[in-house]
């Protein structure tokens, strides 16, 4: 089941990044893993740390490994995700990954 976070700018302004929303599916299914294909997508790791990132396009991630609290920006709610986590994230979002435990993802980005 897929849990919905908002991730909602504090900014006054009406900036497109104000509804951008990670989602998070829990432990998603062998079946649903091979049908998106991820074995085939590229990896992507790092180490402990704060990592300030942007979202040019929509990324689909899928977490190997690691633990991570992702603060969008102007907001001190965070969303948290790790190992077994299909994560995707919207285009356009900018947030702090805040990783505790080292990352290894497959991860694939949409398109436009």
């Amino acid at each position: 089941m897929a849990a919905d976070y908002s991730c909602s700018s504090s900014s006054s302004s009406s900036s497109s990044s104000s509804n951008l929303r990670i989602t998070v599916e829990k432990n998603p299914s062998e079946s649903r893993l091979s049908e998106l294909d991820i074995k085939c997508w590229p990896k992507w790791g790092c180490s402990p740390g704060k990592y300030q990132l942007k979202f040019d396009a929509e990324e689909t991630c899928y977490l190997l490994k690691g633990r991570v609290k992702a603060y969008p920006k102007g907001s001190s709610e965070f969303v948290e995700f790790g190992a077994g986590d299909l994560v995707t994230i919207p285009k356009g979002l900018s947030c702090t990954w805040d990783v505790s435990i080292a990352v290894d993802k497959h991860y694939k980005f949409e398109s436009s």
